[in-house]
């Protein structure tokens, strides 16, 4: 079976810094909750951006959903088929309402206005926010806007997740309802986690970034969703 995302021999530095990715590795496979840990400055979230080519590696290739990716343009198909949450839930609300938010990414994908709206309806009633539809989204809690931009990416229908440190400012309660989500949803997926327990709940594997370089998988008894 071949991965969603293979990522071979990457490397990467930040202008005037030392590499934070020296060779690493990754590859993500259909139905699989991959968990990706390490210390802060590891270069974890770089790792998730170079997947989608909001980065460029130095060295190293990107193949995601079959094709090698180098240019900008090659990235595309990417972003609309691997949803990303932002470790800042600011950084990708926008729109002054929930709802418009959570609409703005299927009416880019060309849906209609009324196929959207079905599409916002349906996306927050899984998410059991469907109370959170009208609010204003700036005025809304930090694990509250964590919850909203998950449902941005969702209602886009990726074959994909990359979620970063998602359990941030959420509470004991909401964090349970997130695995809950997260255990049903078909989609593959990377999540950035420094929460142990929260990785041992949702992970069929987990990985370690370390020095540059991504470590081997820690065994598990868990068994990846078949898409």
């Amino acid at each position: 079976m071949s991965p969603l995302f293979d990522l071979a021999g990457i490397h990467y530095a930040y202008p005037g810094h030392r590499p934070i990715l020296n060779g690493a590795d990754l590859q993500l496979f259909t139905g699989e909750r991959l968990c990706l840990n390490g210390h802060n400055g590891a270069g974890k979230s770089t790792l998730l951006q170079i997947m989608t080519g909001l980065l460029k590696p130095s060295a190293g290739s990107v193949t995601a959903f079959g094709r090698e990716r180098k240019a900008e343009a090659d990235f595309t198909e990417v972003r609309r088929r691997a949803g990303f949450v932002f470790q800042d839930p600011d950084d990708q609300l926008f729109c002054p309402t929930v709802a418009e938010d959570v609409a703005f990414g299927p009416l880019n994908l060309g849906k209609s206005k009324d196929e959207a709206m079905a599409i916002v309806e349906a996306t927050l009633d899984m998410l059991n926010l469907t109370s959170f539809r009208d609010r204003i989204t700036h005025k809304l809690s930090g694990g509250e806007k964590r919850l909203v931009s998950l449902a941005t990416v969702l209602a886009m229908e990726p074959d994909a997740l990359l979620l970063d440190e998602p359990t941030t400012a959420l509470d004991e309660r909401t964090t349970e309802r997130l695995v809950e989500i997260l255990l049903e949803l078909p989609q593959a997926m990377v999540v950035i986690s420094h929460d142990p327990h929260f990785r041992h709940k949702i992970a069929t594997r987990t990985i370690r970034l370390e020095d540059g370089a991504v470590h081997r998988p820690a065994p598990t008894c868990k068994h990846a969703k078949t898409a």
